[in-house]
């Protein structure tokens, strides 16, 4: 049976992740679930206006939104620590851009200004920019230092899922 109206999206309340729901499946009265955690989704958040998928693009973290955005994450995450000074940093951006897109679902890409957010970096160690880090459960699992080409970062992220 083909569905006639457009894709609810429901963002999950776990994971963040924004999911696409058959409008007639809750109409049915069938629960939906997250495709990423698996969590149980609220219908009453249920909108069929279009949203771009929460991983689609790079998203911003700071020191006080690290844990929630990077640690807590139950994807693995490409962390951009840059500066706005930085022109190497500046031309990654594209890039990076490129591989969200791509990588929606399987990768989180975040930046992190390194000047405005200190402790990150101090953590880190972060003496080089731009610094790629991929983290899993915000622990350090590789780490690529100065401009990479965009199929280097990608052969390096396929390494880490799982």
């Amino acid at each position: 049976m083909a569905t006639t109206q457009a894709p609810t999206t429901i963002k999950c309340p776990k994971c963040g992740a924004v999911n696409r729901v058959d409008p007639e499946k809750i109409a049915r009265g069938e629960a939906p679930v997250c495709g990423r955690c698996k969590t149980a989704l609220p219908v009453d958040q249920a909108t069929t206006t279009p949203e771009p998928f929460a991983d689609a693009r790079p998203i911003t973290v700071t020191d006080d939104t690290f844990a929630e955005q990077v640690e807590r994450s139950p994807l693995p995450v490409l962390l951009d620590l840059w500066a706005p000074w930085c022109a190497p940093c500046r031309a990654l951006a594209p890039t990076l851009d490129q591989l969200a897109s791509e990588m929606s679902g399987k990768v989180r890409i975040a930046k992190i200004n390194i000047d405005e957010n200190q402790k990150t970096a101090l953590r880190f160690n972060a003496s080089s920019i731009p610094l790629l880090l991929v983290l899993k459960q915000g622990r350090e699992v590789d780490r690529l230092v100065g401009v990479q080409p965009k199929a280097v970062i990608a052969a390096r992220l396929a390494k880490h899922l799982s």
